[in-house]
């Protein structure tokens, strides 16, 4: 598959960049996708819930009524959880929620996102660029000459740029990442993968430690 490439002004440079077919035309495995968004996503959570079983809650150390002839039925402490005040029962506890997948499984996941971004014509090439200071205008600018104004975006670069970082972070449907880096969920929670032109070849790289 070939891609031409844009500059910043939206026009055509008269360059294509040719995305590789094991990686961009393959056909899609859904399961590896839905195994590798629910380990992205349950990975993020940090398991710290918590609350107090009948052990910890302070108070109940004496009985609070003798244990016959008062017709209420006995109890050796207030903080029993059927009482108010009391511990709660099977509460939750500290843990991690994490999910482990083969290697396998990881890159067979992000060649099937970056496949459906080829199939459904959201990948856009630009050349390569930089800015002297960091300026939201520019990116605004960009991004209209790109006709992708309003359109969730995810821009990568070939490697990390902290003045193109601070000048996308101000749009909120815009995400500047490092090429190698973009994960499963970020690749399909946009609807435009915009590729700086030497982006493509640290893009496709990344994959040749691991073939499925």
């Amino acid at each position: 598959m070939q891609l031409e490439v844009y500059k910043k002004d939206g026009s055509k440079s008269g360059e294509k960049v040719t995305l590789a077919p094991e990686i961009f035309e393959i056909t899609p495995n859904d399961h590896a996708i839905y195994q590798m968004v629910r380990s992205i996503q349950a990975n993020q959570r940090q398991g710290t819930h918590k609350v107090k079983g009948r052990s910890e809650v302070r108070g109940g150390g004496k009985k609070p009524f003798k244990q016959k002839k008062t017709g209420r039925a006995r109890a050796g402490t207030t903080r029993s959880p059927l009482w108010i005040g009391g511990g709660s029962i099977f509460g939750p506890k500290p843990h991690d929620y994490v999910v482990k997948l083969p290697a396998k499984v990881k890159i067979l996941a992000r060649k099937s996102a970056l496949s459906y971004k080829a199939k459904g014509n959201s990948i856009v090439v630009v050349e390569d660029f930089s800015l002297d200071a960091p300026k939201t205008k520019e990116i605004v600018s960009v991004l209209k000459a790109l006709s992708l104004q309003g359109k969730k975006t995810l821009f990568l670069t070939p490697k990390t740029d902290r003045v193109l970082f601070k000048s996308g972070r101000n749009i909120a449907t815009l995400n500047v990442k490092e090429a190698d880096k973009a994960s499963t969920f970020e690749i399909l929670n946009n609807q435009v993968l915009v590729i700086q032109k030497s982006a493509v070849d640290v893009l496709q790289k990344s994959f040749s430690s691991v073939i499925p």
